[in-house]
Parts: structure tokens; sequence; C-alpha cells
């Protein structure tokens, strides 16, 4: 519905406002913070004011999108039209507005027009908002809309904690709105650049739990905010305001995260948070960034499914493991000697696991009556010999692990000759940074640049990455998900006449990963690439290859061992072998030093020797 109030209503409003505040107070009210933070608004980049909305909708004034004096002037004349447009009375369109106007302009309600805002009324009524949770699903890297994680907010009634009712609670979620099936690629292309429109949505909360931990398999962190019952509803109230209206979405920054940090600062005013992120605005940093300014009373983990499963599973051994396998393909597996053999109490974990890996592998499928008829007589047989009650191991909250942005400063030597080398990355973990907070095995860059200075002052760009991912998850007899990995960007590889080529490459990779020990991960993926070289005939020339090595995580950090391999098409064969050992001097401060040889049909081996600072820095 567009917001535009009638030409009639607006003249009956003018004269009404003849008498009201004067310039000066408009002036002050315009500028005022929270009548900022209500319209969305940031300074432009060439000046003056531009909002973060980009729906005409949401404006009453046609200049509202960058003139916060002019929405300020209609809202206010706004107020006054005639009671009998009922829900389209913008008193009704703008709960959030009209109590901030009126506190502010000490209006009384005998001063106002009251209208019938039955719509509002009733939808309030039934969100009923009385306190609020920030909840946090952990980062999935086989998703790319969740390879950071994702965060929205939970409301919750008065009785939450009495009745033990947070699955009846509403959830909040800010995000991208996708017409149609873009396939994974343009999906993130789109994301980055901002060609999706973003949109609130307040849904029921089991239906978003069920999909982070049951369809994806995200651990949940659910932080209790201690916003008071009146903070909450004037968040609410504004997420009213906000039903419908488009935000361009861009992954790194205007995301989810940003607009929920937006939607805090309007519960509480004075709070500052979306000034913490000019460039970036990455999950796990808008939750520390809200966990620093006083906001978390309480914070509690759910564990997902897979968690779960591998929970229960850790007390079972191989031939243990190897029944579960049996009982969740085949409940009359019950009967087989094997199992009659254990101990009662082994059984019962045995049966336990079982039925939660029909479970784990059911989530996202349509209802399966041979799976249900499969889950039914294990649950029988559970509730003959129930297992005790499952712990699951809290990992680390992932607020308290390093920060995003890296600053990275280096020196080394390759072959005879030393350098310095200087890099930035903007986001956000590889395979060796400062663990806490980290799962093992997994890894995310984004915007990673390198610049080395070698002795004789001569500067080269080293590498430019424009994105590397890699998810290294172990398999093992329950479970066996697949290992892989893509990246692309510049980097400098051996040349035809001794020196480094600056080429552009896009490759990936896929195979499989195993968890030697608790602390060791072993890897092997095959690999392809294509790769942009002058040195080369072609314009492009593909590779296949290998990558394999070990991930150990040591007391005094992470060690990883690798070796790679290319094979052109066109004979050329290059390889290399590199060992890294990171010291964590710091939660936000690390060491790192490098030894590599490198290998390739067009040049003599080389040997390079590096040691890097790494300061993880928002």
């Amino acid at each position: 519905m567009k917001r535009t109030l009638p030409a009639l209503a607006l003249a009956f409003a003018a004269a009404v406002q003849a008498a009201g505040p004067d310039a000066a107070r408009l002036d002050a009210l315009a500028a005022h913070p929270y009548w900022i933070a209500l319209g969305h608004y940031e300074t432009g980049k060439l000046g003056g004011w531009r909002s973060y909305v980009d729906d005409p909708d949401f404006f009453l004034s046609a200049q509202g999108d960058s003139d916060p004096h002019a929405e300020l002037a209609a809202t206010l004349a706004g107020l006054y039209a005639p009671a009998e447009l009922g829900d389209r009375h913008p008193q009704c369109i703008y709960p959030a507005r009209t109590r901030w106007l009126r506190e502010q302009l000490q209006l009384q309600l005998t001063d106002l027009p009251k209208p019938d805002c039955a719509e509002f009324d009733a939808w309030f009524a039934d969100v009923a908002p009385h306190s609020s949770v920030l909840v946090f699903p952990a980062a999935y890297l086989n998703s790319p809309s969740s390879m950071f994680g994702h965060t929205l907010l939970r409301i919750d009634q008065a009785d939450i904690d009495e009745n033990n009712t947070a699955l009846l609670s509403y959830a909040l979620n800010f995000g991208a709105f996708i017409e149609g099936m873009d396939n994974s690629i343009l999906y993130a292309w789109k994301g980055l650049m901002g060609g999706y429109p973003g949109l609130f949505a307040l849904v029921p909360y089991h239906e978003k739990l069920a999909e982070y931990r049951h369809l994806e398999n995200r651990d949940l962190w659910e932080y209790r905010l201690n916003l008071t019952p009146e903070e909450t509803g004037r968040m609410v109230e504004h997420v009213w305001e906000l039903k419908q209206i488009r935000f361009d979405y861009y992954f790194f920054d205007e995301n989810c995260s940003f607009r929920l940090l937006e939607l805090l600062e309007i519960a509480r005013p004075g709070i500052e948070l979306t000034d913490r992120f000019p460039l970036t605005a990455i999950p796990t940093d808008t939750v520390r960034a809200v966990k620093d300014s006083g906001l978390v009373a309480r914070i509690d983990y759910r564990p997902s499914r897979e968690r779960e499963l591998l929970a229960r599973a850790e007390a079972l051994d191989g031939a243990e493991k190897a029944l579960v396998l049996a009982l969740a393909e085949n409940p009359a597996s019950l009967d087989d000697a094997a199992f009659a053999a254990l101990p009662r109490e082994r059984q019962a974990l045995v049966l336990d696991a079982a039925f939660r890996l029909g479970r784990y592998r059911s989530a996202g499928e349509n209802r399966d009556p041979a799976a249900v008829r499969r889950s039914y007589a294990l649950l029988q047989a559970i509730n003959h010999n129930p297992p005790p009650a499952l712990e699951v191991q809290r990992p680390e909250p992932p607020e308290d692990g390093h920060q995003s942005r890296t600053w990275q400063l280096g020196a080394g030597s390759r072959e005879d000759r030393a350098f310095a080398e200087y890099g930035l990355r903007m986001a956000y973990h590889d395979l060796t940074d400062n663990a806490y907070g980290f799962p093992l095995g997994a890894q995310i860059e984004i915007l990673q640049l390198k610049l080395r200075q070698y002795e004789d002052n001569h500067w080269q760009l080293q590498r430019l990455d424009l994105a590397t991912i890699r998810s290294l998850t172990p398999r093992d007899q329950l479970l066996k998900p697949w290992s892989w990995q893509v990246g692309g960007g510049l980097e400098r590889v051996p040349g035809e006449d001794g020196a480094e080529r600056l080429v552009s490459h896009l490759s990936g990779g896929a195979g499989g990963s195993w968890q030697l020990s608790d602390e060791v991960l072993g890897f092997a993926l095959g690999t392809l690439r294509v790769e942009h070289n002058r040195d080369f005939a072609a314009f492009v020339a593909p590779a296949a290859g290998f990558d394999t090595g070990l991930l150990w995580r040591n007391g005094l950090g992470s060690l990883s061992l690798e070796a790679r391999g290319d094979y052109f098409h066109n004979g050329e064969v290059r390889r290399s072998l590199a060992l890294t050992q990171h010291w964590e001097l710091g939660r936000n401060l690390g060491l790192r030093l490098s030894a590599s040889r490198q290998f390739s049909q067009l040049a003599a081996p080389v040997n390079e020797l590096a040691v890097e600072l790494k300061w993880y820095h928002y």
C-alpha cells in the first residue's frame, strides 16, 4: 500500500499544524539521533543524508529518502489526518514514529485524532512482546548464504521462562528475497552486488529452529538480551513500520546482522552499534558488539542434530557403530546375535544412536513411510531400554574467537633474495589461524591482499585472493561428508625465465578428510584449476591435480603440512610442499613460520622461508 497521504488529509493537517512547534524545534527533532535511526538514515558520501531503505512506500514525503526534515514534517502532519482513515492512518502505519513524536512534543492523546488501528493492535497482541533473544546459528560452509553464520531475533512473551514456551515465540529475520531458483554461483554474485532485495519477516521460532538445527545441522547460540518490555515493544512497533518494506541486501555489510543492530538502536536509544561497521558486518563481529555493549544477560546453547548424534556415538566402538548402521537401515537387526550379546546399557546407547542417525538422514526429505516405520520400531525399543541423558559438550562461544579483519607483516627469503611482505585480509579465518572458537578444518578468506618488497626496493603484488573457502569435515563410520575447496584470484607462480609470473586462476577440489586423533586431521582432495598465464600459448589452461595434508592443533597453536600438484594439459607440471607452524600469542595476535619448496617444469626448484606477524583487528 502506498503510504502517501491523500491531499485532503494533508490540507487538513496543515491547518491544524499552523500553531504547532516552531521551526527551530522541528530542526532539532529532524537532526535527533533517534529520528535518524527511525528513518535508517546515514550520512551521504557527498554530504547530506540517504536512507538505507530502498522502498518509496516507507516514506510520507517524496523527498523522505534523503531529507529527514521533510519526512518529519510530513509525519507530523499525518498524525492529524482524519481518524476515518482507520488502518490507513499514519498513526496506524507508523506506531513507533507516533510514540516518539508524541513524547517529544508532549502531545496529549486528546490532541490527536483516534483512528481504529485494528490490524496493528491485533498483530501486536498476537506477538505480545516482552523480552528478546539474539540468536546466532553458527557458520554452515555448505551454504553460500550462511558461510559466516547468521543472526536473528526471537521475540518472547511474558511467561517464556515459567512455562518453557520458547518454541511458541516469534523469530524476527532479515534476509534476501529470492524469486526463482538461482544457482550457488549466481546467488553469491548477486548477494555480493546487492542484486536481491532484503525483507523483514516474522515467523514462528520453531520453524527457524527446525531449519537451522535439523535441516542445515547448525548449532544455535541464544543471547538473552536485557531489554525491558518497553524497549522490546518499541522495537516491535518499528518492525510493523518495516512490514513488506524493501532494503538492498549485501552479504558483507547491509545484511541480516546490520539490520538487527539498527533495531536494537531503536529499542535502546543511545547505544551505538552500527557505527562500528562502516565496511563489513560479519555476524560474529556483530554478536561481539552486542555483547560488549552490555546488552547480553545470559547465553544458551542448542546443539545441532549432527552434534548430538556424534556426541552419542562418541562412546561406541567400531563394532557397535556397525550395529548402529544396521539398525538404522533395518530395525529387524534387533534380533541379531551381535546386538543381543551386548550388555543392556550398551544396547541402549546403540539404539539411541541408530534412532538419531535415522532422523538425521531423513531431515529435509519428504515424509517416507518406510523411514517412519523404522523410527517407530526403534522408539519402541528405546522405551523398553532408555539411554542415559545425553550430555553434549558446549564448544567455545564463536564471538570469543579472533576478530575478522587481519593485518599481516612478514619477512623472509626466496632463494637468495630477502623480502618484506605486507598484507590485509578483510575476512576471516584460514586453516592455521588462532583456533579458539573455530572448527578444525574450516577456512573462509575473503579479499586477501599481499604486497612484497624485495631488498633492491622492487615492489610487486604477490597475491590477491578474491575468495578461498575450504571445508574439511572428517568422515567416519556413521557420517561420510565430502570435503571441498574453491578459490580464485591472482597469485605468483614460477615463470620461464626464473622470475615469478602473476597469473589469474579459478580452482576447486573435492575429496575426504579423516580425524586421525582428537587434534589431528588428514585430508586428500582431487583438484581442478583453470589459469591464465602469459607463458602459456593458450589464453586459459586447465589442470588436474591433488591437494593432501595434515592439520595438527598442538600446544603452541596449529601446524599444517601440505602437498599440492597441478598437471596442465600443455605439459607443465607444478608441485609444492609447505610446512607452517602458527603460534597463538594472544586472542588477536599470532606469529607464523612457513617453509615451502616449489617445483616446476619451467624453472629450477625454489625454496622460500618466511615469518609473519598477524594482527586480527576489525
